[in-house]
């Protein structure tokens, strides 16, 4: 049975359009264009950040980041960044008895604007809080730490296989792949993911099934 359900964040919970959006206006490219590059560079298994190093090589990207804050351009989220089915689902599992957390990896101004909306989760936390980042096993030991349930009973649910399902189980986990965004997508009928996901999904109001409560 499953006590505790963990979320990831970017196309999990949130919709990169308005963070990929903000970069190619920021680096003086069409959006499209960065959108392209992308979807390439995920499908070739690298960091999505290469595909702002195609664009500007040897940019340093933390430093335009902090850049970008300075100028007032920085992070922002709202309630439409959300997708649709994240707060109904999130409260339904609550009201069910589930602990509720979101944590992925984003920098600490994303966990500070998430926790600004208000969702219906008993924790937010981000791999920039916590100084570490998936796919470390460090990080799953920290959602292990505030889970407050023994490992088989913790789903880590998330788009990107070898961010989030493959680590998760490796640390013990149950995991659900989401197929959303360009990483659930791509990988949606990979044999690895399909055989290391104890579910796969399109939705996440299919949880609340799944979960039985």
């Amino acid at each position: 049975m499953i006590e505790t359900i963990v979320f990831d964040i970017g196309e999990t919970i949130t919709r990169d359009d308005r963070y990929w959006a903000s970069w190619a206006d920021w680096i003086g490219v069409p959006r499209h264009t960065l959108s392209a590059l992308v979807g390439a560079v995920v499908a070739r298994g690298l960091d999505n950040a290469e595909a702002l190093r195609l664009i500007r090589p040897g940019v340093d990207v933390a430093a335009e980041y902090r850049a970008r804050e300075a100028a007032g351009r920085g992070e922002h989220l709202d309630e439409s960044d959300l997708y649709d089915d994240v707060r109904p689902t999130l409260s339904a599992l609550r009201q069910a008895g589930m602990r509720v957390i979101i944590a992925g990896n984003q920098t600490t101004r994303v966990g500070e604007l998430l926790r600004s909306l208000a969702l219906p989760a008993d924790l937010v936390v981000t791999s920039g809080e916590w100084g570490v980042a998936k796919p470390e096993p460090e990080f799953f030991a920290r959602v292990l730490d505030v889970a407050r349930a023994p490992a088989d009973r913790t789903l880590y649910v998330g788009d990107h296989p070898a961010n989030d399902i493959i680590p998760a189980k490796q640390a013990g986990l149950k995991a659900a792949h989401l197929r959303r965004g360009p990483w659930g997508y791509l990988w949606a009928t990979d044999p690895e993911v399909a055989a290391a996901a104890d579910w796969r999904i399109d939705s996440l109001t299919e949880l609340i099934d799944i979960t039985g409560r």
